[in-house]
């Protein structure tokens, strides 16, 4: 969701290219000639879905694919969008869901564009990605398979990329993370819902930074949320609807973190549109653990690092609205409904959270009925 790090600030740029610049970007940068493009929302990064002209000369190559342009900061670590790409490419071979990159007329993955500003130049990398069928599960009612599909997807991908290495120091968005927020509280003025985080990340101190050396560690993808994942639906022989993951988007945010992390920030992110979030947990752990069971540690830090995630999202939330006020509709869609599902968390308290996940989640082990 964010390419940012402790350091984020105003320095930071979200690219603001033109349709016309963006075509021209795809004819000179990688040689194809654009029929139709269109943008597609984004965070701090600028995506435009691009349709493909095809001539007898050109019949190589995506007819459809999606330009990222990264902003200014993470334009200038390529290493990392380089790394990012590859781990993107592996995954593929390995037979997840993720786009493939289009290689540029010099056969890179990446290509840095400088752009006139007026007052000064500034440079993006950009890439251009295969594009993925599919609807995000944010636009269709999601089932408790499906929650439990996607829980097994996300232990997936992490025991796939288990033996990789991607070390993100003070990345804002990786878990471990969470006592960087208190440099950005001010965002949310004096309230009750700034009580509400300063409490989770003392908690967050006192009770998850003193067992992290008890989590086992792995690569996160760390923004599986209900924008980044891609499905298509199916007829059963019944002639119900059945959907499968089609796709899989957006690695910017993927850091070294544990097990755990992948786990607690996909259950918060499958809370957001949910009309029973609350029941939601305990079916993406199950599936979670039919790849790899979580540990008694894991399992005790599990509600207090969900309330982290939402913290995370609703506090940076709050704070790129006041650097980028003319995308706040983008920024805020976890805020519609994340406060409310964080403070019902907490009145819940624990204890009574944890005994419905962890019930829900025993209920699919075999010889128990659902």
């Amino acid at each position: 969701m964010s390419s940012g790090d402790g350091q984020q600030s105003q320095a930071l740029t979200k690219p603001a290219f033109s349709e016309v610049q963006a075509s021209a970007i795809v004819d000179s940068v990688f040689g194809l000639k654009v029929s139709k493009i269109q943008p597609l929302p984004s965070y701090d990064d600028q995506n435009f879905h691009v349709c493909i002209s095809r001539t007898k000369d050109t019949t190589d190559g995506p007819n459809e694919c999606v330009l990222k342009i990264n902003n200014t900061e993470s334009s200038k670590t390529p290493d990392l969008i380089e790394v990012q790409s590859h781990i993107m490419m592996f995954l593929r071979a390995a037979g997840f869901p993720t786009a493939s990159v289009y290689r540029t007329k010099g056969d890179h993955i990446t290509s840095l564009t400088s752009i006139d500003s007026g007052s000064e130049i500034k440079s993006y990398l950009v890439r251009l990605l295969t594009y993925l069928p599919g609807r995000p599960i944010a636009e269709i009612p999601i089932s408790s398979q499906l929650l439990y599909e996607i829980g097994r997807l996300a232990a997936k991908l992490d025991k796939t990329l288990e033996l990789s290495s991607l070390h993100r120091e003070n990345f804002i968005w990786n878990l471990k993370n969470v006592p960087l927020l208190e440099k950005y509280l001010y965002a949310l003025g004096q309230n009750r819902k700034r009580e509400i985080v300063e409490q989770v990340i003392q908690l967050f101190k006192d009770e998850v930074m003193t067992k992290l050396s008890h989590f086992r560690e792995c690569i996160n993808h760390g923004d599986l949320n209900d924008h980044n994942i891609l499905i298509e639906s199916s007829k059963s022989a019944c002639g119900d609807a059945v959907y499968q993951v089609s796709g899989i988007l957006d690695f910017d945010d993927m850091s070294y973190g544990y097990y755990v992390f992948e786990v607690a920030i996909t259950i918060m992110y499958m809370m957001i549109e949910s009309k029973t979030p609350i029941q939601v947990g305990g079916h993406v752990l199950a599936g979670f653990e039919s790849v790899i069971p979580l540990t008694p540690v894991e399992r005790g830090a599990l509600f207090l690092l969900v309330c982290s995630r939402f913290c995370q999202s609703l506090v940076l939330a709050a704070y790129s609205c006041h650097l980028y006020p003319e995308n706040e509709e983008y920024l805020m869609i976890t805020a519609k409904t994340g406060w409310r599902h964080l403070q019902q968390m907490f009145d819940m308290g624990q204890k009574a959270v944890e005994e419905i996940w962890f019930e829900t989640a025993k209920s699919y082990e075999p010889g128990i009925s659902m």
